[in-house]
C-alpha cells in the first residue's frame, strides 16, 4: 500500500469486444457507454459473441500502450481482464469466450505485463464479477433455483480469479466491479473469502473496496463504519469535495474517463466532442493528491488495438506537466493544517514534509493569497516547472501574521503553476488580531 499510494497517477484501460462496434450498432450511434452496448442495444448473444471473429488485434502493440502510460506519467496500470459481457483477455480454462479463441490466439495480459513491467509500471487487474453471458449469473436470488445457480457462478468466478493469480503472479492489485447487485450483496462471505485467497496467493497484493460486502449487504464500508478492502474505490467520474478533509483519513482512488461518459472507445460525436482538457485532468490529479487519493485515468483503445490519437495527445500534455511538476504529486498527500484555498490545492511530500501550492484556478488579479497554519510564516517561494516568467525565487508580501500574497506571473500555456513553500515559525507571540466589533462589548 505504501507503493500504491506513492504512485498517485494510474492508467485505466477498458478494452474488449465492445471496442469493435465502438458505440455504433446497425449504423446508429447509441449514446451510452460503449461497453454497455450489448445491453442497451439489446443485441442477441450469438451476434455479440460473433464479434470475437473480428477481434484480430491487428494493431495491438503492448509496448505502444505502455509508452502512452509513460507519456502520461502513470506509475501503475489497471486493465479489464473481463468486463460485464464475460469476454476474457486471457486464455481462461473455465470458459470458451476468451481471446485465445480469436484469430490471433494471443495472451493479451501476458504481453501487457511484460511491456509495462519493463518500463517500471505496476500492473493491476480489473475483474467484473457481473457476467451477462454466464447461464448461472443472477441479479436477484428469488428462489432455491436461483441460489443454486448463483452458488455455481460464484465458484466459477473464484476459479477464474485463482487462475489469474496463478498465471500472472507479478500482478500488484485487483480492481473489482459489477458487485452492486442484490445477488452479490447477499453473499458477502464470498467477497471476504476471495480477498483472503488473493492475498494468500500473492502476498502484498492490494484489493479495492468495490469487491466487498458485509453480512448486512453494506458495500465498501461495513455496517460498523470500517473500510473493507485496502482502499476506497467508490469515486467513479466524481471527486470528493476539496475541503472535505475527512476523506484523507483512509486510502482512496478516483477513476475518470477522458470523454464524458464512456469507458470503452466510442466513435460517435456524443463521446468525441466531450473530451476533457489536459489542464482539467491536472486539476483532478492535484485535487486527489491533496486529499491523499490516487487518480486513475481511463483510456479506451480502438477495436484494432491502437490507442485513440486524441487520448494519446491528452496523455502527452498531462505527462509533460507532471514531468515538470511531479515533485508536488508523486509521493505526496494531504497537507494537514493547510485549509483548502479555493484557487487550487496544497499537497505535502510524505517523506520530507515539503508543502506545495498547485494553482489550477488563477484569480483574475494575477495573485494568490496563502493562508498558512497558525504560527507559521512564509520564508521562501520557489516555482516548479517551465513557462514561468521568473523560474527562481518569488517575491511575496505579508498581509497578516500567517497570511501572505504572491504574484503568479504564470504562462497559461504551461498549465497550472506550482510553488514549493518554505516556512518558518513566527518568533514570539503572534501579533494582535484585528478586533471584530460584532463580538465586542
Amino acid at each position: 500500500m505504501q507503493r500504491f499510494r506513492s504512485h498517485r497517477v494510474g492508467q485505466f484501460i477498458h478494452w474488449g469486444l465492445y471496442a469493435l462496434p465502438a458505440g455504433r450498432w446497425e449504423g446508429k450511434d447509441v449514446e451510452f457507454a460503449a461497453e454497455f452496448l450489448p445491453r442497451v442495444a439489446r443485441i442477441p448473444q450469438r451476434r455479440w459473441e460473433a464479434l470475437a471473429n473480428d477481434f484480430t488485434l491487428a494493431d495491438f502493440d503492448a509496448g505502444q500502450w505502455a509508452d502512452t502510460a509513460v507519456a502520461l506519467g502513470a506509475r501503475y496500470m489497471t486493465i479489464t481482464t473481463k468486463h460485464h459481457d464475460g469476454f476474457c483477455l486471457w486464455p481462461s480454462a473455465h470458459t470458451d469466450f476468451h481471446v485465445g479463441n480469436t484469430p490471433s490466439g494471443r495472451d493479451v495480459l501476458a504481453e501487457l505485463i511484460e511491456a509495462y513491467e519493463a518500463r517500471g509500471i505496476d500492473v493491476n487487474f480489473y475483474y467484473s464479477v457481473l457476467d451477462w453471458r454466464h447461464p448461472d449469473w443472477r441479479f436477484n436470488l428469488e428462489d432455491d433455483g436461483d441460489h443454486a445457480a448463483f452458488a455455481r457462478y460464484l465458484e466459477f468466478a473464484r476459479k477464474q480469479l485463482e487462475e489469474l493469480a496463478e498465471r500472472y503472479p507479478s500482478v500488484k492489485g485487483f480492481w473489482f466491479d459489477g458487485t452492486w447487485d442484490e445477488s452479490v450483496k447477499a453473499n458477502g462471505w464470498w467477497t471476504w473469502e476471495v480477498e483472503r485467497m488473493l492475498k494468500e496467493r500473492i502476498p502484498g497484493v492490494v484489493v479495492n473496496s468495490r469487491l466487498r460486502a458485509d453480512d448486512f449487504g453494506a458495500r465498501h464500508v461495513d455496517s460498523n463504519g470500517v473500510l473493507m478492502g485496502d482502499y476506497e474505490s467508490g469515486y467513479e467520474r466524481r471527486l470528493p469535495e476539496p475541503w472535505n478533509a475527512t476523506v484523507a483519513t483512509r486510502d482512496w482512488e478516483a477513476c475518470m474517463t477522458i470523454p464524458q461518459a464512456s469507458w470503452g472507445y466510442h466513435q460517435g460525436p456524443w463521446a468525441q466532442s466531450t473530451l476533457k482538457h489536459p489542464w482539467d485532468l491536472v486539476d483532478m490529479i492535484a485535487h486527489c493528491t491533496s486529499l491523499g487519493g490516487n487518480f486513475l485515468l481511463n483510456f479506451g483503445p480502438r477495436g484494432d488495438g491502437s490507442m485513440a490519437p486524441a487520448e494519446v495527445g491528452i496523455a502527452r500534455s498531462v505527462g509533460e506537466w507532471l514531468a515538470a511538476n511531479g515533485e508536488a504529486i508523486y509521493g505526496c498527500g494531504f497537507a494537514e493544517g493547510w485549509d483548502y484555498p479555493g484557487w487550487g490545492y496544497f499537497t505535502r511530500d510524505v517523506g520530507t514534509g515539503q508543502v506545495f501550492a498547485v494553482v489550477t484556478r488563477s484569480p483574475a488579479s494575477g495573485r494568490i493569497r496563502l493562508q498558512l497554519p497558525a504560527g507559521l510564516a512564509l520564508a521562501e517561494v520557489r516555482s516548479l516547472g517551465k513557462g514561468i516568467v521568473d523560474s527562481g525565487r518569488y517575491s511575496f508580501k505579508r498581509l497578516a501574521d500567517s497570511l501572505f500574497e504572491v504574484d503568479l506571473e504564470a504562462d497559461a500555456a504551461a498549465g497550472p503553476t506550482v510553488f514549493a513553500l518554505e516556512t518558518t515559525a513566527i518568533d514570539g507571540v503572534a501579533g494582535e488580531k484585528e478586533p471584530n466589533p460584532d463580538v465586542l462589548d
